[in-house]
């Protein structure tokens, strides 16, 4: 009857193998660390890299406590982990100064960075077990409060649907007397209120962004309510995409870069020691420009010889010499979308789409300069560099291909390039705080404090109270925390402080369901049930209670999910969690020692769970013997 077969206990010993491995690596803490990373977006980490830094440590005599190549991000970066903050500080100002000989113009980004601690065996294969990541509150670490200039993002776009504004009126054939921006104003001057008005019925029915109004010989276009809106909000949420490409260079784990408000950017980079490298890498401006290449200008210039006046010289991948003309034909705002793939020559090429307006500029362009060069420059840090040169071969449009001698790894990092774009709107860093180690530390230790307290004055109530079956209970409580703990650690979530509270209410729901089986385990035995039936009808009955109690709880939970944000999400991720974890254990794990203890003995006389009241009895009656 109270007995388990065998593929049962085979469950619980595999859910045990895995909580034990899983949350082995939260013990070894954070161990100071050194990452290499590319400074600029041309520029690829790979494994000869690692085999750079470990050279040039060892010429410095320095030895790190181990090595590692990581291919998330953009780009790649080498990490060196290393015993002691004397060893990474001094590992950082030596990797800086071999790797960037010219310290205005940085090629590679070395940080300092926290590495787990966790030996190479459980953190590789089969295994590959991390530990959680740690939020900022716990890890220490930055947070910005970025501004981002709404009008600046309003004025670039009034500016690009000047420049559409100029072309349309050009395709059809109406002169106009120039186009003037005034604030958010778009001002287009005629001679005659004739053309006036075919221009505004054409410019309202091809820029719906703006709303034109006559004013004598000219119209006047202003955004509407929607566009500019619109427009904002597109700014941001392109502002956020970039910063979460440009953190990747800093190898944060679990970075929290999210919008608040109408016009604000929230970043917080858990574990990052080096504050001012980070404020460099999130302020970045890049931006893309696609420009003709200048056929009168020298065809290997070098850097004493003129260049042609409405051209300027720019360098492409190993230095190489390129000029370049001044007029900009699209910006990288344009691009829609970049992709690799291949010609009708099955050679590796870059798809690109343009929108409408970056289309029809790149049509009329190209129309003109077939068979003549076209680059793409890339702007970072006022420093332009070439990202590819191609010679038009045919009139092009909105959707074009680019081919050359790629590979095809080369073709995917160009169109990576080219989809991460740069940042639609200026921002200014207006908030910033720095949490040190120290603090994280205090936190760490107060939050698990809590933790392993009421944990204890759970553990000593149950097995004063419940006896035998307390000892089950606490002994399904630990599993619990430990699958727990498990868990987040292979979903790499993020632990912060609401986490840890949402781990000590989940203590308590998880012993409530326990207290639940408990007392419908004395409700049979009151009732003059053998132990065995008492054994077996308690746990079928409490579990109709205990997942109701528990899925209504989870339904709260997933609404905190769904609808929080920040410390909500965190607090709600562990809630959840915990509460399948709790059924796990307080059911089928207890279960299966009740089973274990009890199963085997036939004539089973008596259980150890406490006293309860005999029926028709005066006295308490105890069944612990």
């Amino acid at each position: 009857m109270n007995r388990y077969p065998l593929w049962k206990y085979l469950v619980i010993l595999v859910a045990l193998a895995i909580g034990i491995t899983y949350t082995l690596p939260n013990f070894f803490g954070e161990a100071p660390a050194v990452q290499v990373s590319s400074g600029k977006a041309t520029v690829k980490v790979d494994l000869s890299m690692q085999k750079q830094v470990e050279q040039i440590l060892a010429q410095n005599n320095l030895q790190p406590d181990g090595m590692f190549f990581d291919m998330s991000g953009q780009s790649g970066s080498v990490k060196a982990r290393f015993r002691t903050t004397d060893e990474q500080l001094k590992a950082k100002d030596v990797l800086n100064r071999a790797l960037n000989p010219d310290p205005n113009d940085a090629t590679y980004v070395v940080a300092l960075n926290l590495l787990s601690g966790s030996p190479r065996w459980l953190s590789s294969a089969p295994f590959f077990a991390r530990p959680m990541f740690l939020g900022l509150d716990l890890r220490g670490g930055v947070h910005f409060l970025l501004q981002v200039d709404m009008k600046g993002a309003v004025d670039k776009k009034l500016d690009s649907l000047a420049g559409d504004a100029r072309t349309l009126l050009r395709d059809k054939g109406i002169r106009h007397g120039g186009i003037d921006r005034d604030g958010e104003r778009l001002t287009v001057r005629f001679n005659n209120a004739d053309d006036a008005a075919k221009a505004r019925a054409i410019l309202a029915d091809n820029l719906r962004e703006l709303a034109f109004a006559p004013d004598d010989n000219n119209i006047t276009g202003v955004f509407t309510d929607a566009a500019r809106k619109a427009v904002q909000d597109a700014a941001v949420k392109q502002n956020v995409t970039t910063l979460h490409n440009r953190v990747n260079e800093l190898g944060v784990s679990e970075p929290v870069i999210q919008q608040q408000g109408a016009d604000r950017i929230v970043v917080q980079l858990p574990g990052v020691q080096d504050t001012a490298k980070a404020k460099d890498i999130i302020g970045r401006t890049a931006t893309l420009e696609a420009r003709l290449a200048d056929p009168d200008a020298p065809r290997n210039p070098r850097p004493g010889d003129p260049i042609p006046f409405g051209s300027e010289l720019f360098t492409q991948g190993n230095g190489a010499p390129v000029v370049l003309k001044k007029q900009v034909i699209f910006t990288g705002d344009r691009i829609e979308s970049a992709s690799a793939g291949f010609d009708q020559n099955q050679r590796p090429s870059v798809n690109i789409k343009l929108d409408a307006q970056g289309g029809r500029v790149l049509r009329d362009i190209s129309r003109e300069n077939i068979g003549k060069p076209m680059g793409i420059v890339l702007f970072e840090k006022g420093k332009g560099e070439v990202l590819t040169v191609a010679t038009i071969q045919s009139e092009l449009g909105s959707s074009f291909q680019i081919t050359g001698s790629y590979s095809t790894e080369a073709a995917n990092d160009l169109a990576l390039l080219l989809r991460a774009g740069s940042l639609a709107a200026p921002m200014e860093i207006i908030e910033e705080r720095t949490i040190g180690p120290s603090l994280g530390a205090d936190n760490i230790k107060k939050g698990f404090d809590s933790v392993a307290y009421g944990f204890a004055a759970i553990a000593v109530f149950m097995m004063l109270y419940y006896m035998l079956f307390g000892v089950f209970s606490v002994a399904a409580l630990a599993i619990n925390l430990l699958l727990l703990v498990a868990v987040l650690s292979m979903l790499q979530a993020t632990l912060t402080l609401p986490g840890i509270a949402a781990i000590a209410l989940v203590l308590g729901m998880a012993i409530d369901a326990n207290v639940l089986i408990n007392e419908r385990v004395r409700e049979e035995l009151r009732a003059g049930a053998s132990p065995q039936m008492a054994i077996a009808t308690g746990f079928d009955r409490a579990w109709a209670t205990i997942l109701d109690s528990n899925v209504t709880t989870l339904i709260a939970g997933l609404a905190l999910l769904a609808f929080g944000s920040g410390p909500v999400r965190g607090f709600a991720v562990v809630h959840c969690l915990g509460i399948m974890t709790s059924m796990f254990s307080a059911v089928f794990f207890n279960r299966g020692l009740v089973n274990l203890w009890y199963g085997r003995k036939k004539k089973l006389q008596s259980v150890a769970i406490g006293q309860i009241w005999k029926p028709g009895s005066d006295s308490q009656g105890t069944i612990a013997k």
